[in-house]
């Protein structure tokens, strides 16, 4: 049994492989069970459509030459794994003879964090590990199970992976697999590259499961994201078609479907409500059994990303020089659907989970008047029950918190332990990203122990806690950090922090301490952009290039 410290994506290579005629069994796992062997039964995939578990693989097999200097190496595959048990040996094996390879694409590393809890770090580096190892040739939801390019993580992911890394080259190539893929009709498959390309497969299940809403979005927020991060006009140019297939998908989805369970005749504002077609929802929110059904009502999230869309598909069209207006038309009409069916007077939300909360404000669902009352409800619910989301909002819900005056809450949240958490992974030995939030405890592993989905928090440790932010809404002449904001938002106990990325115009970087004299910020901007700092007492700086220092003998936060 060989343990390596650290679940990666890769293979092994074995150096003694014993006299001629030994046959060596090599089994890969991220988990050992209770008698010491690695334990695979977590990592056995099922078929949705009938429940029968499938075999976990992560075995290789080989019958020695008995020649000196063989080596074991099978480059033709690659596992997710921390462990190798290694079976068939007639004697036994050196640390110097069974060595881990991690096989990744070459993404260069762009970003940094650090602060003065270990925890945090450790956090930060778990989620660059699950990047990383889920980074060969496509972005994969794991490196061991279905290994596949679910277009929900990466629609969910990619912001925060360009924070850490160059992801610009990979998520362009990964694009024109995705309009490759798409189906006649606009919808996005779950998967990219799919195995039956541009249309059905022959499974009933699946076919009702494409064009998932908050999966199929995709389409329109990676290409977004990339310009956010990168500057790139190209790559909205050449994805502008399958943006607006999708969304075009997802109008008339809403307007042609009324979900059976309707009574009476329909309202004008059900054209816009997109409550029918397979959806996989929030997807694994604390507690949830995985169980994706076709006849399920989702419209609360649907609708959301209908509008959501929409929205930033007028962005681009204005970006692109074209008209916005039927886009930006459905955007606010698919937001006033969501309303008037989701949202009461007084704010309360018909679907009451954390997500809905999250996605009501952070896709500017809610009206002006009652984004407080919302915050307040999504706050009073995360103190009392701790993290209650999944795959589609846990990324956004400590920076829509602290958006919304809420920051002690975020850090609530973000430094609790126990289960559900980030930090309760980090405490079992988490040393990349796990797929469900109970992924290990008595009983022993469940799911994928290396997702990076819910590792998108730590772009709140980039954003928010080091301060380093693109604006939301970049003109033609601001993406690609020629304009962002430096807003540390000290808490948590923390008492310093820093963080760099390098732009495409040089590095940045964001260092603050909480000492005995104050508050002190050091922020370098690179040439050719521009900065605002804006301190925690309220203080802001409109910066250009060069190396600034900041103090405040008074801090409030």
């Amino acid at each position: 049994m060989v343990d390596f410290g650290q679940n990666v994506n890769g293979w092994v290579r074995l150096t003694d492989l014993g006299p001629a005629g030994t046959t060596l069994t090599l089994t890969h796992g991220e988990h050992v069970d209770v008698d010491g062997r690695v334990g695979t039964d977590h990592l056995r995939a099922f078929d949705f459509a009938t429940g029968k578990l499938l075999p976990a693989g992560q075995v290789d097999e080989v019958v020695s030459a008995g020649r000196a200097g063989d080596v074991l190496e099978p480059r033709h595959t690659t596992h997710g794994f921390r462990y190798v048990q290694v079976d068939g040996h007639p004697g036994g094996l050196g640390a110097l003879d069974v060595t881990a390879v991690v096989v990744h694409t070459d993404l260069c590393e762009t970003g940094w964090f650090d602060c003065d809890d270990h925890r945090l770090n450790a956090l930060h580096d778990a989620a660059v590990w699950s990047l990383r190892d889920n980074a060969c040739d496509i972005p994969t939801d794991c490196p061991q199970r279905e290994r596949s390019g679910f277009t929900g993580d990466w629609q969910v992911h990619v912001a925060t992976a360009a924070l850490t890394h160059d992801v610009a080259g990979f998520s362009d190539k990964w694009l024109r697999d995705l309009a490759a893929d798409q189906w006649p009709d606009g919808r996005v498959p779950a998967v990219t590259p799919n195995p039956a390309g541009a249309g059905p497969s022959g499974s009933a299940f699946k076919d009702a499961m494409e064009g998932s809403a908050g999966w199929g979005d995709a389409a329109v927020f990676v290409p977004w994201e990339l310009w956010r991060a990168y500057g790139d006009l190209a790559v909205l140019d050449r994805q502008y078609e399958s943006m607006v297939r999708w969304v075009d998908y997802a109008a008339a989805a809403a307007h042609d479907g009324r979900h059976p369970d309707r009574v009476g005749a329909p309202a004008p504002h059900e054209r816009y409500l997109w409550d029918t077609g397979g959806h996989f929802g929030e997807w694994l929110e604390p507690g949830e059994v995985p169980n994706p059904d076709p006849r399920v009502d989702h419209g609360v999230v649907a609708t959301a990303y209908l509008a959501r869309s929409a929205e930033l598909l007028s962005r681009v069209s204005v970006l692109l020089g074209r008209s916005p207006d039927r886009y930006r038309d459905l955007a606010r009409a698919a937001r006033a659907a969501w309303r008037r069916e989701y949202l009461g007077p007084d704010g309360e939300i018909a679907v009451p989970s954390q997500a809905n909360h999250v996605r009501a404000l952070a896709f500017h669902l809610v009206p002006d008047h009652l984004r407080a009352t919302v915050a307040k409800r999504l706050a009073a619910d995360a103190r009392q029950n701790g993290i209650g989301t999944g795959f589609l909002a846990t990324g956004l819900l400590l920076p829509t918190l602290a958006d919304n005056g809420h920051l002690d809450v975020a850090y609530r949240l973000l430094t609790s332990t126990g289960v559900p958490s980030w930090l309760g992974m980090i405490a079992k030995g988490a040393t990349t990203i796990w797929e469900r939030w109970d992924g290990v405890d008595a009983a022993g592993a469940r799911g994928s122990l290396n997702h990076y989905s819910k590792g998108a928090v730590i772009s709140f440790l980039h954003t928010h806690v080091a301060g380093i932010r693109l604006p939301d809404d970049p003109g033609r002449d601001e993406a690609g950090y020629r304009r962002f904001v430096v807003q540390p938002r000290p808490g948590g106990g923390l008492r310093s922090a820093e963080a760099e990325h390098h732009s495409p115009y040089g590095p940045i970087r964001s260092a603050w301490r909480i000492g005995n004299d104050g508050f002190r910020l050091t922020v370098d901007v690179p040439p050719g952009t521009r900065a605002e700092i804006r301190l925690p007492n309220g203080r802001v700086d409109q910066v250009r290039a060069g190396h600034h220092v900041v103090e405040s003998s008074r801090v409030a936060w």
